[in-house]
């Protein structure tokens, strides 16, 4: 879950991303001064002069557009959500103004601390306008038309109109629920329907976008968004694949167990036993979390030992103490605790009188100290894990506020979510035990249920994580035309998560664009990042702890000396390039995906013992 805060290098997405959104400031009520003159060639003292005035800008702004969504996001009415929304158009303006203005300096010497903040502002932008202004207008326009067809879609089955239609929520809900082929066959193409009218606005935009990336010196809008990672863009690209390749063993296993298991279910005429899973059947809209077929797929004798929801209930643990416990795993750390405003001014509770944006969500309104979460929280298992995320953002949020407005933001866009995840790795039943939830810690011979569970969420999500930008990167740079938008979607699908669609596909239909991310413009190898990170940093900080003993089991609470390498490594924002963030944490200074195999390794041999005999692959 994104974290609420208004770091510079990711206002323009900012506009567009689902879950948790991050507020981008306003304008101010000036534009920054341009430079002196218009031909007279920039210096240095320039440059340095220009980033001391964007970040003083950014930073007086910011808190009034964060109050400004805070409100819009508990107060939901039409005039909170203008004003947000007012915040927002302002603050695309601002950060264009910006980028083009750091433009001018890329070929002046300067130190390297102002040459990565020049870059910072320019990297920002994920969908650059081009300067012509009707151009711009068109973009914009665009952009804003892309996600209303994406927020007001719905699926009609038959004759239906009105309320007898699907919304996303409900739509999520028949997959999660449904084990009827023909049922979720229906929906999957129904809500597909949505996307065949935005195909040709979408070419218009790569269109456009690209004509602005172009302008501020990149070869495409795709090659821009590689550029944020401190590398080559086409050694980043081999990085991700890199990366997969590690995981991909533990992912096969997955999936040729879950294919036979739903093969037990459905058949031979629904779900072969030599090729692609149909992408309906695997309990989400869009294939990439398996975790609603997990009682179909479910290793024998799976039962844990204690039900996490049953006891929090039991000892009447309510939303504000589920915080508090979430508090005391940082403190434990050897973490400050939060401020006494954040007890006063956070939401853990749903309102009676109002409705309010209930998604979870970690704010840091004054870009200091003014650290909120936004929640309803319930006594569940998952509330609880959630709780422990969310507040790594804040401490996270806090960790870095020291620096340059531009660099108060993670090392690069997959820690932060990296940083809330491995925390909740550590809500292990040890943890658990500690903490006086439960009172004994189940055998290991137990894990397999917990493991499977987050497999089928997390595993299960690598190789969707991985395709959505390669799609678009060849769409940006022309190696994927229009005319086949949808085979090669298909394509990478099909080679990457071994899926396919239950019904024939033609280039009529614009399927990418019945994923949020795609018509809201959202870069997605951060989601990818994140979970590779969030075990390589799991696998460090347990070995810093001192731990022994496997991987899943191991839990850093109460250890000072594994808070002290997150801290270390959260202090630096994003003032270093994102190796020297990962060498702070783990001593590494390349990412690396055989974290995960080690903490699955007790599921990844019982599904190959599973799968003897069959034939795996697609």
């Amino acid at each position: 879950m994104q974290r609420m805060r208004i770091p510079v290098l990711l206002l323009v997405a900012a506009l567009g991303a689902s879950g948790c959104r991050t507020v981008p400031p306003p304008s101010p009520a000036t534009a920054p001064p341009a430079p002196a003159t218009a031909t007279a060639a920039p210096t240095a003292a320039e440059a340095r002069a220009f980033i001391d005035r964007a970040n003083a800008e950014l930073f007086d702004v910011s808190a009034k557009a964060g109050r400004a969504a805070w409100v819009a996001a508990n107060f939901i009415t039409y005039d909170t959500q203008q004003i947000a929304a007012s915040a927002d158009l302002e603050a695309v303006s601002l950060a264009v103004d910006l980028a083009k203005q750091a433009q001018r300096f890329d070929n002046v010497e300067v130190d390297p601390q102002t040459r990565r903040q020049l870059n910072l502002l320019k990297l920002g932008l994920v969908a650059p306008s081009p300067e012509n202004p009707e151009k711009a207008a068109e973009l914009s326009q665009i952009k804003a038309k892309l996600e209303a067809m994406y927020g007001e879609g719905k699926y009609c089955p038959g004759n239906a109109t009105g309320d007898d239609c699907l919304d996303i929520g409900e739509i999520t809900k028949i997959f999660a629920e449904s084990r009827d082929p023909k049922q979720l066959a229906d929906v999957w193409e129904g809500w597909r329907r949505i996307a065949i009218p935005m195909k040709p606005l979408y070419v218009r935009f790569v269109e456009l976008s690209n004509e602005g990336a172009r302008e501020l010196g990149y070869a495409d809008t795709g090659a821009l968004w590689r550029s944020k990672y401190d590398m080559p863009p086409d050694e980043f690209a081999k990085e991700m694949d890199r990366l997969w390749t590690q995981v991909k063993p533990l992912y096969d296993s997955l999936h040729c167990y879950v294919r036979a298991e739903l093969n037990e279910e459905y058949g031979d005429q629904v779900v072969p036993l030599n090729g692609p899973i149909r992408a309906d059947l695997l309990g989400n809209i869009w294939a990439q979390d398996w975790s609603n077929i997990y009682p179909l797929v479910a290793p024998p004798d799976a039962d844990p030992g204690y039900d996490l929801t049953q006891r929090l209930q039991a000892r009447n643990i309510d939303a504000r103490e589920m915080v508090r416990i979430g508090e005391r795993f940082f403190t434990s750390l050897g973490f400050d605790p939060l401020p006494d405003t954040f007890w006063e001014r956070s939401l853990f509770t749903q309102p009676r009188d109002r409705d309010v944006v209930c998604h979870a969500s970690a704010w840091d309104v004054d870009n200091i100290n003014d650290l909120r979460i936004k929640m309803c929280i319930e006594p569940t298992a998952e509330d609880f894990r959630t709780v422990h995320h969310e507040l790594g953002h804040n401490f996270y949020q806090r960790a870095y506020n020291q620096l340059p407005f531009v660099y108060r933001d993670s090392a690069n866009d997959g820690f932060h979510e990296a940083l809330g995840d491995v925390i909740a790795l550590s809500v292990t039943p040890d943890y658990l035990k500690q903490i006086g939830m439960i009172d004994q810690v189940p055998p290991a011979s137990k894990d397999l249920g917990l493991l499977m569970k987050d497999a089928l969420e997390s595993i299960a999500f690598l190789p969707f994580g991985l395709l959505i930008d390669k799609w678009r990167w060849s769409v940006f740079d022309g190696t994927t035309t229009p005319d086949e938008y949808n085979r090669a979607w298909w394509e990478l699908r099909t080679r990457y998560q071994g899926i396919t669609p239950p019904v024939a596909r033609t280039e009529t239909e614009f399927d990418p664009g019945a994923k949020y991310h795609i018509p809201g413009n959202t870069p997605y190898s951060r989601y990818f990042l994140a979970r590779i990170l969030q075990f390589q940093f799991h696998r460090s900080l347990c070995e810093t702890a001192g731990y022994e003993g496997p991987l899943n089991r191991c839990s850093i609470y109460g250890n000072e000396a594994a808070g002290k390498a997150l801290r270390d490594m959260m202090a630096l924002g994003a003032s270093r390039p994102w190796p020297d963030a990962l060498e702070a944490v783990t001593g590494q200074r390349q990412m690396d995906a055989t974290a995960i195999i080690d903490y699955f390794a007790p599921l990844k041999t019982w599904l190959d013992q599973q799968n003897q005999g069959r034939t795996c692959g697609w």
